[in-house]
């Protein structure tokens, strides 16, 4: 019976950790596009990729390698000033769990289930008025 219980709670730990480093991973990459001088789209990809390093490579973690992820770094028009990280993965549920597996997300054709996080940052905030001048000549 204690092992049904463990292996019932294993899938659903996974999945939470998984799904934390990518929120990690993806609210890092926008705050650096946010603060980055000079766009990189492979740059922004390498940053995520190096965070999401953190999920084991194991597939009921993360399935298809260290690489498989699929990284969405969307910048807003020139001076709107924000930016969206989409991050998607898949993790292989376990096979007690697979005929659940639907509840904790969409299946890919693989029978994993997928897994979407979606950052969205504004780089300078509704409210703020002015320009940079404006706040630096403040003090002087």
């Amino acid at each position: 019976m204690f092992l049904t219980v463990l292996l019932l709670a294993l899938q659903p730990v996974c999945l939470l950790y998984t799904r934390a480093v990518m929120e990690g991973a993806a609210g890092q990459t926008a705050r650096l596009m946010i603060t980055s001088e000079q766009p990189d789209a492979a740059g922004y990809r390498a940053f995520a990729l190096r965070r999401l390093a953190a999920v084991p490579d194991v597939a009921i973690f993360h399935a298809g390698g260290p690489l498989a992820w699929d990284i969405t770094c969307e910048a807003a028009a020139a001076g709107a000033g924000s930016v969206r990280v989409t991050v998607t993965g898949a993790v292989e549920p376990l096979p007690v769990l697979g005929a659940f597996a639907g509840l904790w997300g969409t299946r890919n054709a693989q029978g994993d289930i997928e897994l979407a996080v979606e950052v969205a940052y504004e780089g300078r905030p509704s409210w703020l008025e002015g320009d940079y001048e404006t706040w630096t000549a403040v003090w002087d």
